[in-house]
């Protein structure tokens, strides 16, 4: 049994993470293209046009929609996964960015040493936007790919 080449053949696992992969390399491809530089760690960080994290989810649902029946428990648990991470990214994770810009604001100007090593990430979540975005990139990807 190759248990790699199954997990490699298992397109609930594939495009999701294909479906990732792309809206990260957008992510670095703008910054190249606004600021002329490369920024690899683009790749590992969140927050930014399109959203990585509704690209991944919505792929995904797509995908075990395609394989299991759009009306299966498998396809809606996936729906309501996907929904559960795109509301949190453009609201939870979304105020949490707009509290370290805040807090980064106050601590930076405010005090004479702060206290912290490096100042808070502040770009965490998403708006509306990146996260609608993010959703139709991993409904191409499943389309496509899936």
């Amino acid at each position: 049994m190759n248990i790699l080449g199954e997990i490699l053949r298992n397109n609930a696992i594939t495009v999701p993470v294909l479906a990732w992969f792309i809206a990260q390399s957008i992510k670095v491809a703008a910054k190249m293209v606004n600021d002329k530089k490369i920024d690899f760690t683009l790749f590992v960080s969140s927050g930014g046009m399109p959203s990585s994290h509704s690209s991944f989810t919505v792929s995904l649902a797509f995908v075990l929609g395609k394989d299991y029946g759009w009306n299966s428990g498998l396809f809606g648990l996936s729906v309501a996964f996907a929904l559960i991470v795109m509301y949190d990214a453009a609201g939870v994770r979304r105020a949490v960015g707009k509290q370290a810009k805040v807090l980064n604001k106050l601590i930076y100007t405010h005090m004479d040493r702060p206290q912290l090593e490096k100042k808070l990430k502040e770009l965490v979540g998403h708006t509306p936007l990146e996260v609608f975005m993010g959703a139709l990139l991993g409904i191409a990807t499943g389309l496509l790919l899936g």
